[in-house]
């Protein structure tokens, strides 16, 4: 059994956290390129300190399409150093965290006869991309091949297909996964806890000005150097650094909108995913299985504001229905939608453009260093994370913001809950949830409530688990992030909302004057699963 780390108060966690004291790094931002930043930094030595102004993972990077992957369609767009440079990141997570990413079989179908030999050359080289970090061989498949791998796909007019290998993953659990490892090597991290301005001494970023969102309290953290990793949202802070210098910042992301539906995994059963390359409009369809349900999108549309909640277009929802019923063999109707959400990408803006579609726009990273010394880091994906915190230290190292100290150490870095190299896999009861624990499944099993189950896959003790040992504050971040319900069935979510917010308020010794639990954001999730559900 490993000991789960850091039982601590949230009292305690903000008052290390506001510790008179000067950090190496203070990262702005707790999705994946933050905590990434805040990981591979902790590793090297330095003194790090990250606030998320809402909960780790909260935006873009939960909202991922699941998988783990080199992007073929960048690799048709020519795009070979992004394709490569993903394969190797991508054996880094399935090898970091076992527990939370595996490989992934996927099938391309083909429905006209030049479709197989083209896709099938195109993904032998994405095999040879990878080379060693490979995770299984393409393969050509016969129209039979194709339909027994895929029982959900459409055989009318089916030719064949192709079958190649890529990964998937629980994007909020990698996440939280990576926040956790950063805290237990020395980092201090706080969710609910927002950067309210930039520090300036002597023409220079000195530090970050912050509030706790849950008490109001004010506070500063000094820092040799500060990293914006706000994804969508990092012109804001650009913006209001540059003004301090007396200077504009211009935009630097061109956000992209991508929704994605969810169904009963009886529209696709079976363990491979299902690919389009390229829909009646170009864009890419995914029909990926996912913790029971499936996954269909994505869109690639364009949008000129950054919502913290995005709502999907009624043409987007329309595309994903329209053109999933073009290549499953039972088409899915609004009224078959568990759950629907939207994640917003933040591409980086090429010098000049004004226009061009968002899937013709490199997926690559963009690190900035202002005349004032504030690193901005934007763009990218979630499976080149850890290279993108690489490159930003590289940024903050050359520039004379902080000290060389080493190299990075986070590839092959295992992340909290991945059993021990060589330990083979991790062996928990048959209880549903307790394999995305990994070696932490006993811990899990030791708290009350093993048994009683509030949803699928969500036990009493694993909100409890969150509450202690994972950050977790509201319904939400237990029913959206800690367990992945919300994103796979709505109307479960918040059919167990009100429970969860029970033992939370247990957990966290919140009540109300008339003593009945603290709603914990209850109203509030109630709303949001509304939204989720919406058909």
């Amino acid at each position: 059994m490993t000991a789960a780390p850091l039982p601590t108060t949230r009292e305690d966690l903000i008052a290390r956290l506001c510790e008179p004291e000067r950090y190496d790094l203070v990262v702005i931002g707790g999705g994946a390129t933050g905590l990434g930043v805040a990981l591979d930094a902790t590793l090297r030595g330095y003194s790090v300190a990250l606030v998320e102004a809402h909960d780790f993972a909260k935006g873009t990077s939960s909202r991922a399409t699941k998988l783990v992957h080199g992007g073929v369609r960048y690799l048709a767009q020519g795009d070979i150093h992004l394709v490569r440079e993903a394969l190797h990141e991508r054996l880094n997570i399935l090898q970091g965290a076992p527990h939370l990413a595996q490989p992934l079989p996927f099938v391309m179908p083909s429905y006209k006869l030049w479709e197989t030999p083209f896709y099938g050359i195109g993904l032998k080289v994405y095999d040879a991309l990878a080379g060693k970090s490979g995770l299984g061989r393409t393969q050509w498949l016969t129209s039979g091949q194709a339909q027994r791998l895929l029982p959900g796909v459409q055989p009318r007019g089916l030719k064949g297909g192709v079958k190649y290998w890529d990964g998937q993953f629980d994007d909020a659990r990698l996440a939280l996964a990576i926040a956790r490892t950063a805290a237990l090597h020395g980092a201090r991290l706080a969710n609910y806890c927002a950067a309210t301005g930039l520090l300036h001494e002597g023409g220079k970023v000195s530090g970050v000005a912050c509030r706790d969102e849950e008490t109001g309290r004010e506070f500063r953290l000094n820092a040799r150097c500060v990293v914006n990793a706000t994804g969508v949202w990092v012109d804001a802070l650009r913006q209001q650094d540059a003004k301090a210098q007396g200077q504009t910042a211009g935009a630097i992301v061109a956000p992209s909108q991508g929704v994605h539906l969810v169904v009963d995994q009886s529209f696709s059963p079976g363990s491979h995913a299902l690919l389009v390359p390229s829909t009646a409009d170009g864009r890419v369809l995914f029909a990926v299985p996912w913790l029971g349900k499936l996954i269909l999108g994505t869109t690639d549309t364009p949008r000129q504001d950054v919502p913290l909640e995005p709502m999907p277009f009624e043409q987007e929802i329309e595309f994903i229905l329209r053109e999933a019923g073009r290549y499953l063999r039972r088409a899915p109707h609004r009224a078959d939608i568990l759950s629907q959400w939207v994640g917003l990408r933040p591409l980086v803006r090429p010098s000049g453009e004004n226009g061009s579609p968002t899937r013709a726009i490199s997926r690559e990273h963009t690190v900035l260093v202002s005349k004032a010394g504030l690193v901005t880091v934007t763009g990218g994906k979630w499976t080149t994370y850890r290279a993108m915190a690489e490159d930003v230290l590289a940024q903050c190292t050359s520039g004379g913001l902080l000290p060389v100290r080493g190299r990075s150490r986070t590839a092959g870095q295992r992340l909290v809950g991945a059993p021990a190299q060589g330990a083979g896999a991790v062996s928990v009861s048959a209880e549903p949830g307790l394999h995305l624990y990994g070696s932490e499944a006993e811990n899990v099993s030791l708290l009350p409530g093993r048994d009683n189950y509030l949803a699928p896959g969500l036990s009493e003790a694993m909100v409890r688990f969150a509450a202690r040992f994972e950050y977790a504050r509201t319904v939400e971040d237990v029913l959206a992030r800690r367990s992945r319900m919300l994103f796979l069935d709505a109307t479960k979510a918040a059919a167990a909302a009100e429970a969860v917010a029970g033992i939370l308020a247990d957990e966290l010794g919140q009540k109300t004057a008339e003593s009945a639990p603290y709603s914990a954001g209850l109203t509030e999730f109630q709303a949001l699963a509304k939204q989720y559900g919406a058909r």
